[in-house]
């Protein structure tokens, strides 16, 4: 999978639910505290490819450390589907879950790892 594609994603009970064109073929799984506990493997695209279709009002915000990344999260099941910060060139970005957009195979992807610990 390498070129842009668009996929819907959400949530486990379906309240947050969100549409993002994404390159599948760069993936992530970080080893930072949060990304790890939750199993998260994440792509980034800029703000303009990610359209939260439902859910905006219900979502729940949770930071840490420098409080630059909002850790956006589903209050009915828990499922933390996407996250919303600023890139490092200053530019909006979303970071997808690709574990909660639909009708993705995760095993035929190719995960860089990051090392998110050491930030």
């Amino acid at each position: 999978m390498t070129e842009t594609k668009t996929y819907t994603g959400g949530c486990h009970c379906g309240k947050v639910r969100y549409e993002v064109k994404a390159d599948l073929g760069r993936v992530m799984s970080c080893n930072c505290s949060i990304c790890s506990k939750t199993g998260s493997i994440l792509a980034f695209v800029p703000k303009e490819q990610f359209t939260l279709l439902q859910g905006e009002g219900s979502l729940t915000d949770y930071q840490f450390n420098k409080n630059v990344i909002h850790h956006l999260f589903c209050p009915v099941c828990g499922i933390r589907s996407f996250a919303r910060g600023v890139g490092p060139g200053g530019k909006e970005m979303a970071a997808i879950n690709v574990r909660c957009l639909d009708d993705v195979d995760i095993a035929g992807l190719s995960i860089t790892q990051f090392d998110g610990k050491a930030l």
